[in-house]
């Protein structure tokens, strides 16, 4: 399928080319490369099956010595919401960390819009049992900027979703939850890590 019958079929689901420099204009980046949309790998039957609950997405590593990771996305959008939105959560503990610095490669992607329904408050180690597979970090991130921009959409709402990355201590990243329904948090693309439970976690006892 071309990319204009991609567009009609998903819709607000579609994230191609000219949703993807909306996107690059606004964080002052050089729009995609003329020949940098590659054909979509997945067939049309698949396509069609998915378009109504997974988001086709058009993945760009950026430029040469500009990679677009999550520091760059970060250091365009801030993490201050009333400064402006959108923005990530205002938090630093992933700044070292080798997951924030990957990048997407330069193909489409096919991810689900919501989270399914029967993975909610499930261990992360049982759904990778049941052949779910979880989408990068940069990927989540890149998005849901894209998608706000370009559709005024913010997925993930209110829910967080696993993601495959770990930080350096085999913690499993999580993403998402742009709005604190209980409006004690400000707004802001959320990345944490699920902490493990190891030997240097214990109880004191109190008398």
């Amino acid at each position: 399928m071309s990319t204009e019958e991609l567009r009609q079929l998903f819709g607000r689901n579609y994230l191609g080319p000219e949703q993807i420099n909306k996107m690059l204009a606004v964080m002052g980046l050089v729009p995609l490369p003329v020949g940098a949309v590659p054909a979509v790998g997945y067939s049309d039957k698949l396509l069609r099956e998915k378009s109504r609950d997974h988001i086709l997405v058009l993945g760009y590593a950026g430029e040469a010595g500009n990679p677009l990771d999550i520091i760059r996305f970060r250091d365009c959008f801030g993490v201050d919401p009333d400064k402006s939105e959108p923005c990530l959560y205002n938090q630093d503990w992933y700044l070292k960390e080798e997951f924030v610095r990957r990048t997407l490669e330069n193909r489409w992607y096919l991810v689900r819009r919501d989270v399914i329904e029967e993975s909610r408050a499930a261990q992360p180690d049982v759904l990778l049992k049941q052949d779910i597979v979880f989408p990068s970090a940069i990927l989540c991130v890149y998005a849901f900027f894209a998608c706000c921009i370009a559709w005024g959409d913010k997925l993930w709402y209110h829910d967080f979703v696993w993601c495959s990355d770990t930080d350096h201590n085999g913690d499993r990243i999580y993403v998402g939850k742009y709005h604190d329904i209980d409006g004690v948090n400000k707004n802001g693309f959320s990345i944490h890590r699920h902490l493990a439970l190891r030997p240097c976690y214990g109880s004191i006892n109190l008398m």
